[in-house]
Formats: C-alpha cells, sequence, structure tokens
C-alpha cells in the first residue's frame, strides 16, 4: 500500500502525462522559415495550446496545458477567477468546434515575479474541473531543472497573438512560427542586462512573438517529445522580427512549479 502511494506521489511531482508533447494531429512546420511572419498552424496540431478569455470572450493571453488538471502561462497575463481556459481551439471565429471552456480553480503567481525586470514571468491555473484530453486537447512535456537546449536550436512558438504590431485584431487562426534558440550572451546583444538566467530568447530571424501571444508556449522537441522550453514573456513594443522575443526559461522555474503542484 505504501509503495503504491508512493507511486502516486512522484508521478505528481514529476507531472508528465506518459503521453505528453505527442500530438495525436502531428503538426507540419514548413517556415523554419506576432505570431508576425508566421503561418497557419494545422489545425490542433498544438494540442496544448490554450486560449485565456475575459467573461466578455476577449482573448487575452496564451497558456499551456501541462496535464488535466494544470495550465501554465506568464505572471503578467494577470489571471483571475473569473477568466475562462479554452482548451481545442483553433479557429476563434468559428462556433463548429468541439471546445471545452473551463473554469479557473486558482491561480498561483510566482512570489518573485517583478513587474519591472520581468523576472519569474510565470503562472500557474488549476482548473476547477479536470481537462478531458482526447484527439485535440493533450499535455505537453516540461522541461526538467538540468535539461540544456543550445543556442541555434530550432523551436516553435504558436498563439493568437497579433500579426502585426498595428494589426486592429487578432488572428481568428491559431499560428505558428519557428524560431532558433540564442544563447544569453548572444541576447544580451540585443537586449543588454535586461536579459536574467531566468529567460531564454528565441527569433531575431525573421518571425517574432507578439502582443496576445503572452503566456504561450515555445516548444523544442527532446527526444521526439514536443517539450516546454519558454513561456511568451516580452519583447519589441513593435513586435520587430529582428529583435528577439524573450520567454520565461522553464528549466529555471522547474522546481517552482513542481513544488506548487505538489502542495496544491
Amino acid at each position: 500500500m505504501l509503495r503504491r502511494k508512493l507511486h502516486v506521489h512522484v508521478n505528481d511531482v514529476m507531472m508528465m502525462s506518459p503521453g505528453c508533447g505527442s500530438p495525436a494531429i502531428p503538426p507540419v512546420i514548413t517556415g523554419y522559415s506576432r505570431i508576425v511572419n508566421g503561418e497557419e498552424a494545422v489545425p490542433h496540431s498544438w494540442p496544448w495550446q490554450v486560449s485565456l478569455q475575459d467573461y466578455t470572450g476577449f482573448h487575452f493571453c496564451g497558456g499551456s496545458l501541462i496535464n488535466e488538471k494544470w495550465v501554465v502561462t506568464a505572471a503578467h497575463c494577470n489571471v483571475k477567477t473569473s477568466h475562462s481556459v479554452i482548451l481545442g481551439e483553433h479557429d476563434r471565429s468559428s462556433n463548429a468546434e468541439n471546445i471545452q471552456v473551463m473554469k479557473v480553480g486558482q491561480v498561483f503567481k510566482h512570489p518573485n515575479y517583478n513587474s519591472f525586470t520581468i523576472n519569474n514571468d510565470i503562472l500557474l491555473i488549476k482548473l476547477a474541473s479536470p481537462a478531458q484530453l482526447n484527439m485535440r486537447v493533450s499535455p505537453v512535456c516540461v522541461a526538467k531543472t538540468g535539461d540544456n537546449f543550445p543556442g541555434g536550436l530550432k523551436c516553435v512558438t504558436s498563439g493568437w497573438g497579433l500579426t502585426r504590431y498595428n494589426a486592429p485584431d487578432t488572428p481568428a487562426l491559431l499560428q505558428q512560427a519557428a524560431l532558433p534558440l540564442l544563447t544569453n550572451d548572444q541576447c544580451r546583444q540585443y537586449w543588454g542586462n535586461k536579459i536574467s538566467n531566468l529567460m531564454i530568447c528565441a527569433g531575431a530571424s525573421g518571425a517574432s512573438s507578439c502582443m496576445g501571444d503572452s503566456g504561450g508556449p515555445l516548444v523544442c522537441q527532446k527526444a521526439g517529445a514536443w517539450t516546454l522550453v519558454g513561456i511568451v514573456s516580452w519583447g519589441s513594443g513593435t513586435c520587430t522580427p529582428t529583435m528577439p522575443g524573450v520567454y520565461a526559461r522553464v528549466t529555471e522555474l522547474r522546481a517552482w512549479m513542481d513544488q506548487t503542484i505538489a502542495a496544491n
């Protein structure tokens, strides 16, 4: 009995779903090419992508499903229990999709989030009820504390953020962009000492995250599974594709995620 209990606890802390990072509908990335200069994603090929919406249905941030009860997003998204988490969406203008509209049960903002430096830009959402995992809704794997994702590695970010910084509205269809990771030394050549070890940069290669993508995933493949490496955090106010986007570095925040989930 004790052994079984221990086993459950270990799984809770690891919070890895056995099938994490393996979409039932495989993504197609041609553009190894906000989300500026991205491309429409294959519908439901990023099944962990969530849309965070307010009571009017306004999409204000993205997020990532990490298991059936938990979603990770950015602290600066300022999620409230009055907000909704939408799972299984591709076309936000369609009423025909079989989406799951989930209530926010509890919100855990990183206690050391600093809105001035934008350090520790991470927030965990515990769903009020568990998500139904299916072909269109499944979790992403989460980078482990010691994992190394080197500069130059091609990764993908996704979201419904602006496709031009001055666009009147966010796109209806989920966008994706393939971006190379930068080392933090490379990133400091653009952003200087704003870049801390709690951040990881990607882009400056002709594509960029933009407003509305915040909180969404930056995923890289590790051992064949898509793994959450960054959380869309900040970047150029005009989403210029020649400046790297800055993401919260999941390897540095993983321990806090595990502790928060284990305690709640």
